[in-house]
């Protein structure tokens, strides 16, 4: 699949795959961002792209960005359609700080897939589903 990319820096690494690790791509802080415990900053990430219909991107924090910078998405996936394509439609993150911390220009901050839309559902009312249940939320335990 051939996706179409503008990058709004040449400050930041290209994207690509980490080789044999994961089929997500990590996405790079564009910009220095500076954040005080409690402060909210939308952090460019010197991109836009055109993906192709059907497709959407799911934007998540990469696994280390809490403990790396103390910082969390506020949406927690977002969530970028293939019709947010326009030259100035650069990709953010929108990060909520639980500490001071600086961002720098590079850091590897979050990921994102690309995946196909959902398929279209019809929903059919039942007053039973037939089957056992499980045991409510977290029945699966702790081990």
């Amino acid at each position: 699949m051939k996706i179409r990319i503008k990058y709004f820096t040449e400050d930041i690494e290209k994207l690509a795959y980490i080789g044999g690790k994961s089929d997500w791509i990590d996405l790079r802080a564009a910009k220095e961002v500076t954040l005080k415990k409690g402060e909210f900053a939308l952090i460019p990430l010197g991109v836009a792209m055109e993906l192709p219909a059907g497709y959407e991107a799911h934007v998540v924090p990469r696994s280390s960005t809490f403990k790396n910078f103390g910082i969390i998405q506020t949406n927690h996936m977002g969530v970028i359609d293939e019709s947010y394509c326009g030259d100035q439609d650069q990709w953010f993150f929108p990060a909520y700080a639980l500490r001071d911390t600086v961002i720098h220009v590079n850091d590897r901050i979050c990921q994102f897939r690309i995946m196909e839309h959902q398929p279209a559902l019809d929903f059919e009312e039942t007053a039973l589903l037939g089957h056992a249940d499980r045991g409510g939320h977290g029945s699966t335990g702790t081990n």
